[in-house]
């Protein structure tokens, strides 16, 4: 009964896509705003929005998908009241009492940059900043921050809060109309302009949200940031939070309101030059990689063809010497080296076919959650093909323990990455973030690992070892030939260390751009290089092995099944090694927590 419901509860999780179809509003109509979390690129924990003591109504939280819940978002809902085309000045919110416990967390939160993150119509807030390079192209930003700091005469810190927000939505007409008089918008564009204002009104009478009149703020006197009257947080006190609503008509369509985020950043033009010079330089060095390796292919044919008709008795050597002894089972553990191609069969399968569905856009920003959505779904249903390759590599080195391989193949990766996981977890719930996934989610993960993925392992490798194996090209001797000393330049630290340079030089720019996405906030749009990127590294890898093998077994060492994969696989080493780059030079994070979560995902 219990799986049953976990079963039904992850397809649930799983099934749920919001924001997936426009939606029309009637004028007056109410609108809701939802607050979302609270993030920073500086200690990259998001928390829940209400964690500050913001005003509350009773919290409610709205479901959302498993992807969102593995992001930490939480969208609840919120005391900010809308209706389609009706402006609003100057709304109260509540008077919350901030005790000295409240106003730390706002000064802690202000000190780490930390930005609020609301939801209209599933389009986030966003704020204009200005663009350094053409400052009349403001561009948008996701979020506003929760306040601000500055330093007073005495050069002490003053910490200041964000208490009035001006909200500004923008509506396209649409086309359809109930009546002639009842125009029906859609919402394609959702800012927020804040202020800090500390309010003043009569004490003496009752405070009211509806009665009581604000002398800061009203119809007649708009809400402005005076330096004089700015809101500061320095204990305990109590902070009148208010809101504008404005409308206004755009010719952005619905399908297009996401372009905001996606246009006008500074880096822009920067982005596409870098991706096409490096696309363009890596296309170059794989055709010349692969004119050499045929090139050196043929010249040894043809001299070992010339040399069999000039002189039969002259003994074999180089590459075709070793023969025999090239299909040899791995000297070290076949068992874990089919394991190991198995398990990255089913990572290939999962990245190319997500990679596939972004770029037919299926993965979009609007759909929350989707893109680790998809990668865990695929992931999971992927466990066939690797169960069948792991199975097929073990038979064809006369393995014989075909339970353990499978097993192994089910386990090893998404155990170590579970592991990595609940660690993450664990130090995001040390600290109360929003970020650390509840306990159903995990129930959910591992009934999808278990329930899912680890029968489709075992139903691929039974598949895979009922099979008969295709036969060798060549025969293997039962005795096997002594290795010849090798040169210092084909040790295998070094061809590990160089054979690795170059597949990340295909990756290295496109790299910059998803870090920023992932650890900066930004919104990673641009697939279709990411995909030709992706390709041109498949590519790479696979001429930088070929050349590798092809230069050990010149110098008659047939044990090329680990250096197979490790020449091209140290790739991963030089991209940890850029994001240990990164951390140091591109982000301000600090803190034991922060450094853990950053580092566990790049492991």
């Amino acid at each position: 009964m219990l799986r049953a419901v976990l079963i039904l509860q992850a397809v649930k999780a799983i099934t749920y896509l919001p924001g997936v179809a426009p939606r029309s509003y009637s004028p007056e109509e109410p609108l809701k705003l939802y607050v979302n979390k609270l993030t920073s690129t500086h200690t990259q924990i998001p928390y829940d929005y209400y964690s500050l003591p913001f005003c509350h109504p009773k919290i409610k939280v709205s479901p959302q998908g498993i992807g969102s819940n593995l992001e930490g978002d939480k969208i609840e809902n919120s005391l900010y009241k809308l209706e389609v085309l009706k402006n609003q000045p100057c709304k109260i919110v509540c008077r919350k009492k901030v005790t000295k416990i409240g106003a730390k967390r706002f000064a802690r939160a202000i000190d780490d940059d930390y930005r609020v993150h609301w939801l209209v119509d599933n389009l986030p807030a966003s704020t204009l900043l200005t663009n350094k390079v053409d400052p009349t192209r403001p561009y948008h930003v996701r979020g506003f921050p929760v306040g601000f700091r500055q330093e007073d005469e005495s050069g002490k810190t003053q910490h200041f809060l964000f208490n009035h927000v001006k909200i500004v939505v923008s509506v396209h007409r649409a086309v359809e109309r109930s009546t002639e008089e009842d125009e029906r918008v859609r919402v394609v564009g959702f800012r927020v302009e804040p202020y800090s204002i500390k309010h003043v009104y009569d004490e003496n009478i009752d405070f009211s949200v509806k009665t009581t009149q604000l002398n800061t703020c009203s119809a007649q006197r708009p809400a402005r940031n005076d330096p004089t009257n700015y809101q500061r947080i320095d204990g305990e006190q109590s902070i009148v939070f208010t809101y504008d609503v404005e409308w206004e008509d755009s010719a952005t369509p619905w399908a297009h309101r996401w372009d905001v985020f996606l246009q006008g950043n500074p880096d822009d033009k920067i982005h596409w030059f870098s991706i096409t010079n490096s696309t363009m330089i890596v296309v170059f060095l794989t055709v010349m990689v692969a004119m050499i390796l045929v090139r050196t292919l043929s010249q040894d044919i043809a001299h070992y063809n010339d040399a069999a008709l000039l002189d039969e008795a002259k003994e074999e050597s180089g590459w075709k010497l070793v023969h025999a002894d090239v299909f040899r089972p791995p000297s070290f553990s076949p068992m874990l080296f089919s394991v190991c191609i198995g398990s990255g069969v089913q990572l290939g399968c999962m990245v190319l076919l997500t990679l596939t569905f972004a770029l037919f856009g299926f993965l979009s920003p609007a759909n929350r959650g989707s893109l680790i959505t998809a990668l865990l779904m695929l992931y999971v249903f992927a466990g066939g093909a690797g169960g069948h390759a792991a199975a097929r590599l073990y038979k064809s080195f006369r393995g014989t323990d075909w339970m353990l391989n499978t097993l192994l193949t089910a386990t090893l990766v998404p155990g170590f990455t579970f592991a990595c996981f609940l660690v993450i977890d664990i130090s995001l719930l040390s600290v109360g973030s929003s970020g650390a996934v509840p306990v159903s989610t995990l129930l959910t993960l591992v009934v999808l690992w278990f329930g899912v993925s680890v029968p489709l392992v075992f139903l691929g490798a039974y598949v895979g070892f009922k099979k008969d194996v295709a036969p060798n090209p060549v025969r293997t001797n039962q005795i096997p030939r002594l290795v010849p000393p090798q040169p210092w330049y084909m040790h295998p630290a070094l061809t590990t260390i160089f054979g690795g340079i170059l597949p990340f030089g295909a990756v290295s720019v496109e790299l910059f751009f998803v870090m920023s996405a992932i650890w900066l906030h930004q919104i990673y749009y641009i697939f279709g290089f990411l995909f030709l990127v992706s390709m041109i590294l498949v590519a790479t890898c696979a001429e930088i092995t070929i050349l590798l093998c092809y230069f050990q077994l010149c110098n008659e060492d047939y044990a090329w099944w680990w250096r197979s994969v490790m020449s091209s696989g140290a790739c991963a080493g030089y991209v940890f090694l850029y994001a240990v780059w990164y951390f140091i030079s591109e982000l301000e994070i600090t803190g034991g927590v922060p450094s853990t979560l950053y580092f566990g995902y790049m492991t």
